[in-house]
């Protein structure tokens, strides 16, 4: 690549697995996002996997982190879900930061418990349901008043 300077240095990436060392914690992330808006959005593993031509054993693997998505699968699973290829990477260190530790074991325990339950999915539905933009908003911050700020409980 003519004019193209390599004096930059590189970006360090983030820690890779081999190998026998598990899923990346990178694939786990995202898998983990995929579990977290199919079951907001009320949809099995069956009817996610149909919708972007998949069974839903791939798409438990998926899930789990134990097989990786690739990118165009990524971005078809992004359009059926309805949310930018960038929400699968959200709460991710920043680049240069190791993720020897990402914090699944929180992430699966406070939230993924949180949304099984059915009570969280049919209050995430019906605020869903409500077709006012602004009405929707008040009522996310009443909830969000009603809750207190989380930094409290701890």
């Amino acid at each position: 690549m003519k004019g193209l300077s390599m004096k930059a240095p590189l970006a360090s990436a983030h820690t890779i697995s081999r190998r026998g060392e598990g899923p990346n914690p990178i694939d786990i992330h995202v898998g983990q996002k995929l579990r977290l808006r199919r079951t907001l959005l009320g949809l099995s593993q069956e009817k996610l996997g149909e919708a972007v031509g998949i069974t839903f054993q791939q798409l438990q693997k998926y899930e789990r982190g134990a097989n990786r998505i690739s990118a165009s699968r990524l971005f078809n699973l992004s359009q059926v879900l309805g949310v930018p290829v960038t929400y699968f990477f959200e709460d991710l260190p920043p680049p240069g930061d190791t993720l020897d530790r990402l914090d699944t074991e929180q992430v699966e325990g406070d939230e993924m418990d949180a949304m099984a339950r059915r009570e969280t999915l049919e209050l995430v539905r019906a605020y869903y349901r409500i077709v006012d933009g602004g009405v929707r908003k008040r009522t996310f911050e009443l909830v969000k008043a009603l809750g207190g700020d989380r930094t409290d409980a701890l």
